[in-house]
């Protein structure tokens, strides 16, 4: 009886004097991450970091003269968002009603296409969170809603004043100074607007990507109300239109936050919501690895632009992407100045790893291989002159172990878990969404 009672009491030590060791080594860890991040932060804080809550309207970033948040907007803008009734301007019958803007920027693949190409119009199925969309066989390549860069992430874009890989939309931040050459292009006519890039970008993609917005099918679908709601200080013949819907879709879409990720609860104060190795990969992100030197915002991304050498879309199998399409200059291609060629947007990165591609040109598949492109920093792409790759693309020398570490911070740490929160249980035209295509229907549950 006796040794058994010294056998448990020295189990006890050994478990305690664990458990105390473990201790210090959190403590040490939590405390090397914040100096790091202290040290990377624009303001010298911890809390710069922090994203607001998806309710609290006043603290999300946005133009509170021209777009200015509210509860009607947000939630109108919610449900047209996924809404397949109002994809109605199809190429062809069969296209008709069978796409939203969320076909391309699905919650379960982090408001990313589930495919490396986005097909809207024209496409068919859905698969697991979108991995299944093809083409739909009534048409041809030329005639389907498709992007020839890969489409960017909805998420934190409050936080984005410029949209575009090449930053072409948006008549504040980086394109002030631009105007001259906001006629040279249709598109970006639309910055005369006066707005920030998410509006500027809605008005135009709205007409791009086939979604009807009009007074009749807002009635036969119940929307009008939330209109008169949303923008009674609109006259009534300027109310029902593209562009104050697209005020709407703004407003859905700056509140999509991932405040729900790991790293925001760290942030917070909770030590144990980060892994020791997610800890270590974060430690590496604002210090050896220096990520922070380009995604330093507070989405972890930056209005920089940068030439990386990776390859465009149009070199691999694509639809519609062509060597001639100048959205493969980046910046270039839009400020029409040489020396912006080959300059691709910093991407905010939240939820980066429910979506396998990466890049503009959707050239890497992995995690794994995004991380050893930079890591060995030697550009791919032939197109590229070396003149032109951005003075920050250096090796930075990570071992595999801390490789593995920050492949743990980036799909795991900075991964919100609970994106369907901003999706609605159903939409008032009460058809299936995020598609309505007979195979989507199926795939999605619907029938």
């Amino acid at each position: 009886m006796q040794f058994r009672i010294l056998t448990f009491l020295a189990i006890g030590i050994f478990i305690g004097s664990c458990s105390k060791d473990k201790m210090p080594l959190d403590s040490n860890l939590d405390n090397k991450l914040r100096l790091n991040i202290r040290a990377a932060s624009p303001d010298g804080s911890v809390d710069y970091y922090l994203l607001p809550n998806e309710t609290d309207l006043d603290e999300i970033p946005q133009d509170s003269i021209l777009n200015p948040l509210t509860v009607e907007k947000v939630a109108l803008g919610k449900l047209m968002f996924y809404d397949t009734g109002l994809g109605m301007d199809s190429k062809f019958p069969s296209g008709a009603g069978t796409y939203s803007c969320a076909s391309c920027h699905i919650p379960e693949a982090g408001f990313r296409p589930g495919t490396f190409q986005g097909i809207a119009d024209g496409g068919d199925a859905f698969g697991v969170n979108g991995a299944g969309r093809v083409k739909n066989p009534d048409y041809e390549q030329e005639d389907l809603d498709v992007q020839s860069a890969r489409p960017l992430t909805m998420m934190n874009v409050a936080y984005v004043t410029n949209t575009f890989w090449n930053g072409q939309f948006g008549a504040t931040g980086s394109n002030v100074g631009t105007e001259h050459l906001w006629d040279l292009d249709e598109a970006t006519h639309v910055n005369y607007t006066g707005h920030q890039g998410i509006e500027a970008q809605n008005m135009e993609g709205l007409h791009a990507h086939r979604i009807t917005i009009n007074k009749p099918l807002l009635d036969q679908y119940g929307y009008t109300r939330m209109f008169d709601e949303a923008f009674g200080d609109v006259p009534e013949e300027d109310r029902y239109t593209i562009e104050t819907a697209s005020l709407a879709y703004s407003a859905y879409i700056r509140t999509i936050l991932g405040n729900q990720a790991p790293f925001q609860d760290w942030l917070k104060g909770t030590s144990n919501a980060m892994s020791f190795e997610e800890k270590q990969g974060a430690i590496l992100f604002f210090g050896k690895a220096q990520c922070y030197q380009c995604h330093y915002e507070p989405n972890l991304g930056s209005a920089e632009f940068h030439a990386l050498g990776v390859n465009d879309m149009f070199m691999r199998s694509s639809f519609n992407a062509k060597d001639t399409d100048r959205r493969n200059l980046g910046r270039g291609g839009f400020t029409q100045r040489e020396e912006d060629n080959h300059k691709f947007k910093v991407p905010g990165i939240y939820n980066i790893g429910d979506a396998p591609f990466y890049f503009h040109g959707a050239s890497k598949r992995t995690l794994r291989e995004l991380m050893d492109y930079k890591n060995l920093a030697v550009k791919e792409n032939p197109y590229v002159p070396q003149s032109q790759m951005s003075e920050d693309f250096n090796p930075i020398n990570l071992t595999n172990e801390e490789i593995d570490y920050m492949i743990e911070f980036l799909t795991k740490s900075i991964r919100d878990p609970n994106l369907t929160r901003y999706a609605p249980t159903s939409v008032p035209s009460g058809f299936c969404f995020p598609n309505n295509d007979p195979q989507s229907r199926i795939d999605l549950g619907c029938e």
